[in-house]
C-alpha cells in the first residue's frame, strides 16, 4: 500500500510567512513604543522615600528614579531609536540593530531591579539636608515604580527578540529614498535649428536634428 505525502503549496506557505511577518511587526512596534514610554515615565516618578533628623525634627526625603539611576531612561531612548532604525537597514545591519534593541531592554530591566532597593540616593539627600556628610536616611519606604520600569524594559526586550527572529521578513524603507551612486542619465537639450553647433552635436550623438 502506498502512502502519499502532502506537499505544502508554495502560495500557502508564502502567505503564512507574510502573516507571521505582519503579526510580529505589529507586536514589536507596540511593545517597543509602549516599553520605551513606560520606562521613561517610571524614571520620573518617586522610587523611595525616607527622613533625616535635622535640628531635632524629622525632615522628609524622596528621590525619583532619575536620582537613583539614569540608565533605564537612557536605554529606553536608545531602544526607541533602534526600533526606528530597524526599518532603515537590511541584512546584517538589521540584525545588529535588533540585537541593540534587545540589549537595551535587558539593560533597562537589570538597572531598574538593581535600583529598586537602592538607598544611596536617599543618603546623599540626607547629607545635603542636614549638612552632615555622615548622615543617613531612615524610615525608608519604596514604591513599585522601579518594577514598572522593569516591565517597560521587558517590553523592549520582547520587541528586540521579535526583530531578531522575524526582522528579515519585515519591510524596509523604499529604495526611492536611497541613493545607490548610479549616475542618472542627463536629459538631452532640445536642438535649436538656428544654432549650427547644436545641430552638429545632435548629429554626433546619432540624433536627427530636424526632429522628423
Amino acid at each position: 500500500m502506498e502512502y502519499v505525502t502532502a506537499v505544502p503549496h508554495p502560495r500557502s506557505e508564502a502567505a503564512a510567512h507574510a502573516s507571521a511577518a505582519r503579526r510580529s511587526l505589529a507586536v514589536a512596534l507596540m511593545c517597543g513604543a509602549a516599553g520605551a514610554a513606560v520606562a521613561l515615565l517610571a524614571s520620573r516618578q518617586g522610587w523611595s522615600a525616607g527622613s533625616v533628623t535635622v535640628a531635632g525634627g524629622e525632615f522628609p526625603l524622596s528621590v525619583k528614579g532619575s536620582d537613583v539611576t539614569g540608565v533605564p531612561a537612557a536605554l529606553a531612548v536608545v531602544g526607541l531609536a533602534a526600533l526606528v532604525a530597524v526599518f532603515a537597514v537590511r541584512k546584517a545591519g538589521r540584525y545588529l540593530v535588533a540585537l541593540l534593541l534587545a540589549l537595551s531592554g535587558a539593560g533597562t530591566v537589570a538597572a531598574a531591579l538593581l535600583g529598586a532597593g537602592d538607598e544611596s540616593a536617599l543618603d546623599d539627600k540626607a547629607a545635603q539636608a542636614s549638612g552632615d556628610t555622615a548622615a543617613t536616611a531612615h524610615a525608608l519606604s519604596h514604591t513599585a515604580w522601579p518594577y514598572v520600569a522593569a516591565v517597560g524594559g521587558a517590553l523592549l526586550l520582547l520587541a528586540g527578540l521579535l526583530a531578531l527572529r522575524y526582522g528579515r521578513l519585515w519591510p524596509a524603507m523604499s529604495g526611492r529614498y536611497e541613493r545607490d551612486g548610479t549616475p542618472r542619465p542627463r536629459k538631452a537639450r532640445p536642438v535649436d535649428p538656428d544654432r549650427p553647433e547644436d545641430m552638429w552635436k545632435a548629429l554626433d550623438r546619432g540624433e536627427d536634428p530636424t526632429g522628423a
